[in-house]
């Protein structure tokens, strides 16, 4: 049984015939001389076996010990044929019977690595130019002049491919999470839009006269068709970058598995038949302007455009121009009445326009519009200001030591904390609250949460019914010692009020879950305190 096997050992991989003056190249392969020699003069000086390149002269020599074990070898057998002479012609031919019977199986116990099925020797290379394993009988022939490589090498090389195309998909796959996020939150702000529109416009339309109430249900109308034709658009973006994020999933699953895959044979085979998703392509965001949804009123109410088409913070109106008729209806039909309520006009009277302090802000918040507007950002600003805060919470820059103020604020959400604040509150975090606001006697804060409201002083909670409304107004006396919370949509709501004795300034102060935005809104008229470096006289 040992026989078959030396006999193999013994076979030249040139001629498939038993060595004969067996010689030795550099790289260690032995061939038979004159097979050697003709392969160097008719292709090129590279090892049949390795493709080791070896000098066109260089010293064949011969193998001693290789040609002791051939001549033991055959003084054992004689029915061995003797030395054939040198070939004359070009050189020798591989040869192979047609009838012959291919390679008997191994014996139990052998090696059972996969071998040709045409040479019966081992896959040891694979031929880039067909895609396949092949022995080095088949080199010979078939894959002569084709390129080769072995096999771990290849392996390597697609390996090496294949890991390069996992990185990019898991680079598209973070790529599509972001873009998906920044779909949602497009449509969170087309939805936040929207309902503050759709509020605007039916706030406004309260004004007029019974015979415009088909333009506002029209308008309305157009809005909710708008905001739906968006929010599809929305939809559709959204459930192609959740396709190309399955697409990716699968992808990169089928390559793990492809990776783990110890055969050799069919990791190359499949990884040719893999083929990865196509480019995720340019988010396309669904387009939105409000004051598109405007534009057919422009032409029906063009004398109404101050009352209809204003910019504003909130739907309110200034406090001098409350008691104003926007315009005279025709008729004997008396000017529709105020949608500001007595109590609440009441209040503007002590309104103040205040501005967030961009130094105090945490760094995950973002202070524009004039430091009137602040939004928590999932990433961080590079730096932060000495003075700010490690919660989540950013302060006004103006503070009260006495009087009667009064300011308002629109949230875009639940999870926001107002409150006021005297200026010893901490910056740093402390325990585990996320924020500070009321935590101590130095604070008071009302927190609104989806499910209602907490009101927070000196480290003890009041829990209060839920509120509708994002816009929401603080009244803060100082001479009273009393601090009420308000919510002013759908309609005004005294939501909780503080009593205490005010013994330091206050300082407006908030707190924002991710994704929040506050906005102080301003009313024209009213009263601009100054900046810190007037805080003085503004104290006093």
């Amino acid at each position: 049984m040992a026989a078959p096997l030396l006999e193999e050992k013994l076979t030249c991989s040139i001629c498939l015939e038993c060595y004969r003056a067996p010689v030795t190249l550099p790289c260690g392969h032995s061939f038979c001389e004159a097979c050697i020699r003709d392969w160097g003069g008719r292709c090129e000086t590279a090892c049949p076996e390795c493709r080791e390149p070896f000098p066109a002269g260089a010293e064949l020599r011969r193998n001693v010990v290789l040609s002791c074990v051939l001549e033991a070898l055959r003084a054992g057998s004689p029915d061995r044929p003797g030395p054939r002479p040198p070939p004359d012609g070009p050189g020798p031919e591989p040869r192979s019977a047609p009838n012959a019977p291919g390679p008997e199986p191994p014996p139990d116990g052998a090696d059972p690595a996969p071998r040709c099925p045409r040479h019966g020797r081992p896959l040891e290379l694979f031929c880039r130019t067909e895609g396949r394993c092949v022995c080095s009988a088949c080199t010979v022939r078939e894959c002569r002049h084709h390129e080769r490589a072995l096999l771990d090498v290849e392996r390597r090389a697609r390996e090496t491919q294949l890991r390069a195309t996992l990185e990019v998909s898991r680079q598209q796959a973070t790529l599509a999470e972001i873009q998906l996020q920044e779909l949602q939150q497009r449509s969170s702000q087309i939805q936040s839009s929207a309902c503050t529109l759709a509020s605007a416009v039916s706030g406004k339309f309260s004004c007029l006269l019974q015979a415009l109430e088909v333009l506002q249900a029209l308008a309305l109308s157009n809005i909710e068709a708008a905001e739906a034709q968006a929010l599809a658009q929305a939809r559709d973006e959204e459930q192609r970058l959740r396709g190309h994020l399955e697409g990716l999933a699968d992808h990169s699953c089928r390559i793990q598995d492809l990776l783990e895959q110890l055969d050799d044979r069919t990791f190359l085979q499949e990884s040719q038949l893999l083929v990865p998703p196509g480019s995720l392509g340019p988010l396309t965001l669904p387009q939105w302007n409000g004051d598109q949804q405007l534009e057919g009123l422009k032409e029906t109410l063009s004398q109404l455009c101050g009352l209809l088409l204003k910019e504003e913070d909130h739907p309110g109106v200034p406090a001098e121009d409350a008691d104003s008729d926007p315009m005279e209806a025709p008729g004997p039909l008396a000017p529709a009445p105020s949608p500001v309520c007595p109590r609440r006009r009441q209040l503007w009277q002590n309104y103040r326009n205040l501005t967030f302090d961009p130094d105090s802000a945490n760094r995950h918040l973002y202070v524009s519009r004039q430091n009137q507007q602040v939004k928590h950002r999932c990433r961080p600003r590079a730096q932060a200001s000495p003075g700010s805060f490690d919660l989540w919470q950013v302060q006004c820059t103006q503070g009260f030591q006495t009087g009667r103020h009064y300011w308002e604020l629109r949230t875009s959400s639940h999870s926001v904390t107002l409150g006021v604040a005297y200026p010893e509150l901490t910056r740093c975090r402390l325990g585990p609250h996320t924020d500070n606001i009321g935590r101590g006697p130095c604070s008071w804060g009302l927190c609104i949460q989806e499910d209602g409201l907490q009101a927070w002083h000196n480290g003890e909670a009041q829990r209060l019914p839920g509120v509708s409304g994002r816009l929401l107004g603080m009244d803060l006396d100082m001479v009273s010692g009393r601090l009420t919370f308000y919510s002013l949509e759908p309609q005004l709501q005294a939501l909780h009020t503080f009593h205490a004795i005010f013994t330091q300034p206050l300082y407006p102060v908030f707190w924002l879950l991710e994704g929040r935005t506050l906005t102080l809104c301003h009313q024209p008229g009213a009263k601009f305190l100054p900046g810190p470096q007037e805080e003085a006289s503004v104290l006093s």
